[in-house]
């Protein structure tokens, strides 16, 4: 057996595939465990300081927002609800 061409000719398993939690190809089949996100070893996303570029992918103000984009109007009106807008006098 030579260490080069028909040695890459034999690796057609795959190792990972498709995380259902984050979507990336890092979900190791035989170990159950995302290497990405950490899904099937811990109910929290897996972050680390050394990765800084990791967390700047994932971290909040990536996504949708659909809660948090409202919080800076509604902050700024002190939370209220269930009141009626003064009407303007000309």
């Amino acid at each position: 057996m030579t260490k080069g061409t028909t040695s890459l000719g034999k690796r057609t398993s795959k190792t990972h595939t498709i995380c259902r939690r984050c979507g990336n190809r890092s979900h190791h089949i035989q170990k159950s465990v995302c290497s990405s996100c950490g899904y099937g070893a811990t109910a929290k996303m897996r972050r680390y300081g050394w990765a800084e570029k990791g967390l700047r992918r994932r971290t909040q103000g990536t996504g949708r927002m659909r809660y948090m984009k409202t919080m800076a109007r509604k902050a700024k009106n002190g939370f209220r609800e269930g009141t009626q807008a003064k009407k303007q006098s000309a």
